[in-house]
């Protein structure tokens, strides 16, 4: 999470948010740091709920389907990463056909309903160009006739100082009654500060054995990261630098330098590193442990994790990254849209 500046710091107290699609709660860590109020959260998975409710100290209600709109609290905010898998590369990109794509439309039943000033959505990149641009196209068109003002952006937590390189799109839409400053509004695209894996890692003494892969000699990965040099401002590259492969080198057989970023999180797929990636670190292979993945994902080190490291693994591959959504809500206070 980043540390606002003094002018931007609870500048939502008295704003009303609900949390969609909620996973484990980054969109509400992002605007409670704000001084937002939650109201509502909803999310089915119970491996989530039970995070959800560690760290926030309240159990979130269940299947939105089930949830009629008139019982959901009136709120300025609608927050959702609504579930990616019907777009996402790593599916099969079913989109609307699936049902899991069907779910946005529970968050147009609701922002039908409540008329929320500001709608902050967020699902995979793939999302923007799926079924040729159609998916994207009925979505804004379906805002744009509930009265919303809306803009897309596709980020990388790469591009906010998180050593992860996740793409996601971000979808803002604001009532056009309130949208005069949002014509001139423009989603941002990053900052200028840089990062690296390995100021996030922990030591390997801490990781757990299972993360570990032993199994083949680490010395032409330790050449290949010698070769790895910064640039004129002791910087390494903004992205995952690779430094090879083990077995056939499936997306969970590849190995990178912490000098870079991590890879995406993923929910799902296999390999001896699925779903984090292989990284070199201190002359060992392993995969990143559910705390690393957390912090490159933008939680803070006081977030209780899953007692299960495999349900800790999808969920950080399900989130979203707390920083990015950080920077955008303060971009909307900065232009006075919230």
């Amino acid at each position: 999470m980043i540390e606002l500046p003094d002018n931007i710091n609870r500048k939502l107290t008295g704003y009303k948010f609900i949390d969609l699609f909620a996973g484990i709660g980054g969109f509400r860590l992002a605007l409670e740091s704000f001084g937002g109020q939650c109201i509502f959260s909803s999310e089915w998975d119970k491996h989530c709920q039970s995070v959800y409710e560690r760290n926030f100290k309240e159990k979130c209600e269940g299947d939105i389907t089930e949830i009629s709109e008139k019982n959901i609290p009136s709120h300025d905010i609608l927050c959702a990463g609504f579930p990616c898998q019907a777009f996402s590369i790593s599916g099969k990109q079913k989109g609307f056909e699936d049902a899991r794509g069907t779910l946005f439309f529970e968050i147009v039943r609701i922002a039908n309903y409540h008329k929320p000033k500001l709608l902050i959505l967020e699902n995979v990149k793939n999302f923007e160009r799926h079924d040729d641009g159609n998916t994207l196209r009925i979505v804004l068109s379906t805002l744009d006739k509930l009265g919303y003002a809306v803009k897309h952006k596709v980020l990388s937590a790469s591009q906010f100082g998180i050593p992860q390189s996740r793409k996601r799109i971000f979808i803002i839409a604001v009532l056009k009654e309130f949208s005069r400053q949002f014509e001139n509004y423009d989603i941002p695209g990053g900052n200028e500060k840089k990062s690296s894996l390995r100021d996030l890692i922990l030591p390997n003494s801490e990781i757990e054995e299972r993360c570990f892969y032993d199994d083949v000699d680490v010395s032409r990965y330790v050449q290949s990261e010698n070769k790895i040099k910064p640039d004129i401002f002791g910087e390494y590259a903004q992205r995952p630098i690779r430094l090879g492969i083990v077995k056939k080198g499936g997306q969970g057989e590849r190995i990178y330098s912490t000098k870079g970023h991590s890879i995406t999180l993923s929910a799902y797929g296999g390999g001896v590193f699925s779903k984090t990636g292989g990284y070199l670190v201190d002359g060992r292979l392993r995969k990143l442990n559910p705390r690393e993945c957390a912090r490159v994902t933008g939680f803070p080190d006081s977030f209780v994790l899953h007692d299960n490291m495999n349900q800790c693994w999808k969920q950080f591959g399900n989130s979203v990254v707390v920083d990015v959504v950080q920077q955008i809500v303060m971009s909307l206070i900065e232009k006075e849209l919230i």
